[in-house]
């Protein structure tokens, strides 16, 4: 059996990458387009829903709003490229099994390597770790892929 990419997982973390991106977009036309094309006083205007005070220095505000703007775009595109690269490596964790042996990634492995299986995380959160032979170790969850439970069936009925 092959252990798949669990569906609901997937949707959730794209939507979530997708939309950090549109942010980073948003954020990035207000700072390189919008703000920089808006007078001063209106950009006040707009934002504080006021007029701004007698010798306040709308300069320096609209700097530091654009500065803002910047920051926002760079930490959302960041957050878009962190959850997709997390979603990524989900999706090309390759894991098969049968009742002799299992695979990691193309390397077939015996049951018989497996060093410990480390379940403290199982009942609550679905995460089996696994330290083989060899100082080769990873993790399954139930969240990210489909068939882990059966996997951890079949263990169960190897112990």
């Amino acid at each position: 059996m092959k252990l798949t990419l669990n569906r609901e997982y997937a949707q959730r973390h794209l939507f979530v990458a997708v939309l950090m991106f549109a942010l980073a977009c948003w954020f990035g036309y207000d700072g390189l387009i919008r703000y920089p094309a808006t007078d001063a006083a209106e950009l006040y205007r707009s934002i504080e829903k006021a007029e701004a005070p007698s010798g306040f220095d709308l300069d320096g505000f609209k700097e530091q709003k654009t500065k803002t703007q910047y920051g926002f775009a760079l930490l959302s595109l960041l957050a878009s490229l962190v959850v997709g690269a997390r979603l990524a490596k989900s999706a090309r964790f390759k894991f098969e099994f049968d009742d002799n042996s299992f695979a990691v990634n193309g390397k077939s492995r015996s049951y018989d390597e497996i060093l410990e299986i480390d379940r403290k995380n199982w009942e609550k959160k679905g995460i089996v770790a696994l330290k083989l032979k060899g100082d080769d170790a990873f993790s399954l969850d139930s969240w990210h892929h489909r068939g882990v439970n059966e996997f951890m069936e079949l263990l169960k009925k190897r112990s």
